[in-house]
């Protein structure tokens, strides 16, 4: 009797799920206009802006767009590491990382939907908002696997690093870098681009020109690994004059 009656409840849980899925992919936005058209604002900056004008706070979305060949190849490393280094190679999900996000989810006691790729990332920032269940994460799979399908990676990589939020009402690598470094993206040094890639994970909490233990020690482990990769390179102590001129 209770196995019967578990059994309908899983049933009935899918397709109250599923309804508003298809009902949601019937009505999906056209993602193939992003191939020659820039996202002039996104569902997450609109959410953004709704809290502000909740709390009465006057903020405004400060935003730049800057083609992906104009932002520093430090920045893109950086960001690939950090936030999903198989980028190239997976076709928006990574199995292997969901998997280890849903067992430390199941050892917490709590569900956070972690392990999501940059392709994920972009499709929840541009038409989903931030709240956490299994409608939006539903959405999210559908729209990543259209995008995967529909734009180049280059062109999913360049909409990201345009429109991810890197601090309050900071969006896009160019607004980041200017707000905390005073530069343009494409003048970003290694040290920068691994500090700008390290706060992602919650760029309203963590300030990437600051001195937070995490920060350090994360640009420090996203910085060691672009050096191993040949990214960049590897920075020597100068050789005293006393060694550099003694003759062979």
């Amino acid at each position: 009797m209770f196995i019967r009656k578990g059994k309908w409840i899983l049933i009935v849980s899918f397709f109250l799920i599923l309804i508003p899925v298809l009902i949601y992919i019937l009505a999906m936005p056209d993602i193939a206009i992003l191939r020659t058209r820039n996202p002039a604002k996104t569902a997450f900056m609109e959410y953004r802006e709704k809290e502000w004008a909740e709390k009465g706070l006057k903020r405004r979305i400060a935003k730049e767009w800057m083609p992906l060949g104009r932002i520093s190849p430090y920045l893109l490393k950086a960001v690939l590491i950090a936030e999903d280094d198989k980028f190239w190679k997976h076709e928006g999900f990574d199995f292997e990382s969901i998997q280890k996000a849903i067992e430390k989810d199941l050892q917490a006691g709590r569900f956070k939907f972690g392990g999501s790729t940059i392709s994920q990332q972009l499709a929840r920032n541009l038409y989903l908002s931030p709240e956490k269940n299994l409608f939006r994460k539903a959405a999210e799979a559908v729209l990543t696997w259209k995008m995967e399908r529909t734009l180049s990676k280059r062109r999913i990589l360049e909409i990201y690093l345009n429109v991810v939020e890197w601090g309050e009402g900071i969006f896009g690598a160019e607004a980041a870098a200017r707000h905390h470094f005073g530069k343009s993206a494409r003048d970003l040094s290694p040290e920068q681009a691994a500090r700008l890639a390290a706060v992602l994970p919650n760029p309203r909490r963590y300030n990437p020109a600051g001195e937070q233990k995490y920060v350090v020690n994360r640009a420090r482990t996203i910085h060691g690994i672009m050096v191993k990769r040949g990214v960049v390179a590897p920075e020597y102590e100068e050789v005293p004059a006393s060694i550099r001129n003694i003759s062979p």
